[in-house]
C-alpha cells in the first residue's frame, strides 16, 4: 500500500484521501455567501511553515470506522461582519454536503460548523 494517505477498499480500487475530500469541502465551504475565509489550526500553519502542503485548509474529515464510504467534515470559516451566522453556517452545510457527495460519491453523514470570528471586508482587502 501507498503511504500517500489513500485509501483502499477490499474491491483494491482507490477510495478518497482525506486531503482529497477535504479540498472539494473546503472549496464549497469558500463560495458559500457570507464566508470570508477558513481558518486553520495552529498545527497546519506549522506543518505550512514547515513547507509542508496542506489541502482542504481549515476543514477536518472523519471516515467512518465501520462504514469508509461515510464521513463526518468539520469547517472552520470566518464570516463577514452584518451575515446573520446560523443562516450562513446552514448555508456551509448544505452547500458541503451536495458538493462532496456530488463529486466524490461518498456519503455525507454530518457536516459541523466551527465559526472561527467575523471580519470586516475592509480587513480582508488589507
Amino acid at each position: 500500500m501507498a503511504d500517500s494517505g489513500d485509501r483502499f477498499s477490499l474491491k483494491g480500487e482507490r477510495a478518497m484521501s482525506h486531503g482529497f475530500v477535504a479540498q472539494y469541502a473546503a472549496e464549497a465551504a469558500l463560495q458559500t455567501t457570507g464566508v470570508a475565509a477558513l481558518d486553520s489550526s495552529s498545527v497546519i500553519t506549522f506543518k505550512e511553515a514547515m513547507g509542508v502542503v496542506h489541502e482542504g485548509k481549515g476543514v477536518k474529515v472523519i471516515f467512518h470506522k465501520e462504514n469508509e464510504e461515510m464521513v463526518t467534515i468539520t469547517v472552520f470559516p470566518v464570516i463577514f461582519f452584518g451575515n446573520i451566522i446560523p443562516e450562513v453556517a446552514w448555508s456551509i452545510q448544505e452547500r458541503v454536503k451536495a458538493d462532496v457527495e456530488k463529486y466524490t460519491e461518498l456519503i455525507v453523514d454530518a457536516v459541523h460548523v466551527h465559526v472561527k470570528g467575523v471580519t470586516t471586508r475592509e480587513e480582508v482587502a488589507q
